[in-house]
């Protein structure tokens, strides 16, 4: 596995023009912006390209949804035994954090069965990111099955982050839910956090995901939540026959600008995170042109 340092990056042209924005940027304002992306929007890169990209795009940061086309982490060859030690060199020597581990763990089912095997799968997760030094899992809410009571839903949803946010009690570990689904009014999602009520608990803020739904302004949303988002996922999209056309970040009409003033004024002090979906739609841009435009562009908003 080649280590990518900073230093080795930058020693090279390309790097430095890569980086010219975001270090004009980092100069102006004194601090240097907490940008991160999904592997979502590579799923062919191994763990080195990753890295690689991560250094030389200026992010500080990744959250791992998916290796190499394999989805469940736990299976991935980096983490087993006798690799996780230089997957956490590889880490180390790049000053590159894992930010979140993103199961496909949904909390909305009722049948024992399912309910069981997904709590299953996202303590799996909890154990790997103690493993990584990652901060966080992300679960789904997800759906509101019609054969059961919103009421009820909410319920399972609960109880299901109480059941993870308690086995993940002495661990450096949270449980995060994303605003996904159809789990992604502002109310239900108050009423979630609001009666789980755990340290260890909070949101992944996709104000797209929310907005192309409900169309509730993301100020809104974030004045009704603002203080369980510990994380955020950017993403842009038109919207073609009421369905989103993804596309590169500031040509699209999601309310970007607006969700952005949000966490500013909030003083957020989290990831900014690009969640390309490149693993679910083939047809958008490579990872190559959209981590590199996310990094230039997202400065005008910060």
């Amino acid at each position: 596995m080649k280590t990518w340092t900073r230093r080795s990056f930058l020693e090279t042209s390309a790097g430095l023009v890569a980086l010219t924005a975001l270090n004009s940027f980092i100069t102006k304002n004194k601090k240097s912006p907490k940008l991160a992306f999904s592997t979502l929007g590579c799923p062919d890169w191994t763990l080195s390209q990753v890295v690689r990209s991560a250094v030389e795009n200026g992010y500080k940061g990744f959250e791992i949804r998916g290796l190499k086309g394999e989805m469940f982490l736990p299976n991935c060859p980096d983490f087993n035994t006798s690799n996780l030690p230089s997957t956490l060199r590889l880490l180390k020597d790049n000053d590159i954090k894992v930010i979140n581990l993103g199961s496909s763990a949904n909390l909305h089912f009722a049948n024992e069965d399912k309910r069981k095997s997904n709590l299953d799968e996202a303590k799996r997760y909890i154990d790997l990111a103690q493993q990584l030094d990652c901060p966080f899992i992300r679960v789904f809410p997800d759906d509101l099955p019609p054969d059961q009571s919103v009421e009820k839903t909410l319920d399972l949803i609960i109880s299901g982050l109480v059941t993870l946010a308690d086995y993940a009690k002495g661990s450096n570990v949270s449980i995060l839910l994303e605003s996904h689904g159809k789990v992604v009014y502002k109310d239900m999602l108050l009423k979630i956090m609001a009666d789980a009520n755990h340290t260890k608990v909070g949101l992944i803020w996709d104000f797209f995901n929310m907005w192309v739904v409900t169309k509730e302004t993301p100020k809104e949303v974030f004045a009704t939540l603002h203080q369980y988002i510990k994380h955020v996922h950017l993403k842009d999209a038109n919207l073609v026959n009421g369905k989103p056309a993804y596309c590169l970040i500031g040509q699209g009409v999601a309310p970007l600008r607006e969700a952005m003033d949000s966490l500013k004024e909030a003083n957020y002090k989290g990831y900014y995170s690009f969640e390309w979906e490149k693993k679910w739609y083939p047809e958008i841009e490579e990872p190559d042109i959209a981590f590199p435009h996310f990094a230039k562009e997202i400065i005008h908003y910060l």
